[in-house]
């Protein structure tokens, strides 16, 4: 059950929050819980620290590793339900929210979720396993234009038609089960030329099944938004993305929460009566130092964003 996970931008959040000891702070993806215990630390008795995270032995590494503190909420579900969980917590606004959206390093490593392409198993790649619905499911039952849309879309790989093509074709011969089919597929599917540059070939095409399992990127406007307006005035939201399509997302609808006007803009006056929710802090992300990618290369493609509540 140990969880290794090297907390991404840790301090970086950590400054961002500003954290008040009495204030109420909700890490929406728990993970290894390295951000958690930094804000718990903070927290006076009279704070309080809510953890969520879908994953169960996330859920479980949090009550090892935060258990020592008094005011800690652990709750196993979605960030999607950010609303819903604070309604039946009887929380009506906090001062600090926190999601890192990257892949935690136990589920990379650990093999028989399915996450990595590096080591032969189950094509899973659930986030919570109370799931039926698993990256077999999408590989081997998916419309070939579905495959190349979402390799395109959530993968941003040039070969998606190619790779859709292949899977097709193989499955059509017997299901594709695990991991290891998957990548010896794509590697026929992607030419010798293109294989020996860049990522490894099949690194895109797991991240969009992964995304598309889990529905990463579907959910992320409307959670963001939830939360920005349940956070009290100078209540801060720090989120963590690791590709161009989450990091996108993010800045997109912190844009939209600072200025919801939809007046057309030959308009002296706004007229529609929407007001700015929050302000953006971070005009530019904030990116993780030279020493922190040196001794986590994993970090190299972390990007922060905050905005403050109005």
């Amino acid at each position: 059950m140990e969880f290794k996970h090297i907390s991404v931008l840790r301090d970086e959040c950590i400054d961002n929050l500003q954290i008040r000891p009495d204030g109420i702070y909700v890490d929406g993806t728990l993970g290894g819980a390295g951000h958690a215990l930094e804000v718990c630390k903070q927290l006076s008795p009279e704070g309080r620290f809510i953890g969520i995270d879908q994953d169960e032995v996330a859920v479980a590494n949090g009550y090892e590793k935060l258990g020592g503190f008094g005011n800690v909420t652990i709750v196993r579900d979605n960030f999607r339900n950010f609303r819903s969980i604070m309604q039946e917590l009887g929380i009506e606004a906090v001062h600090g929210v926190l999601l890192d959206l990257g892949v935690s390093s136990k589920q990379l490593d650990d093999g028989e979720r399915g996450f990595s392409y590096m080591q032969d198993a189950a094509l899973d790649m659930r986030m919570d396993q109370r799931s039926n619905f698993t990256a077999r499911d999408v590989v081997n039952t998916y419309s070939k234009e579905d495959l190349r849309r979402i390799i395109t879309d959530y993968g941003e790989e040039k070969w998606s038609a190619r790779i859709a093509e292949f899977i097709v074709k193989e499955r059509e011969k017997s299901p594709i089960e695990t991991t290891g089919d998957l990548v010896r597929i794509i590697k026929e599917a992607v030419p010798k030329g293109a294989r020996q540059d860049g990522p490894h070939p099949a690194k895109r095409t797991f991240q969009s099944l992964r995304i598309e399992v889990n529905q990463e990127l579907s959910i992320l406007e409307d959670a963001i938004s939830d939360m920005a307006q349940l956070l009290a005035p100078g209540g801060r939201i720090c989120i963590i993305t690791f590709h161009s399509l989450e990091d996108r997302i993010v800045k997109q609808t912190f844009r939209k929460l600072e200025n919801p006007c939809t007046c057309p803009k030959n308009f002296p006056v706004c007229v529609c009566g929407k007001k700015p929710v929050v302000k953006v802090v971070t005009r530019k992300p904030i990116l993780p130092s030279d020493e922190e990618i040196e001794g986590n290369p994993r970090s190299r493609s972390a990007k922060l964003r905050v905005a403050e509540r109005i």
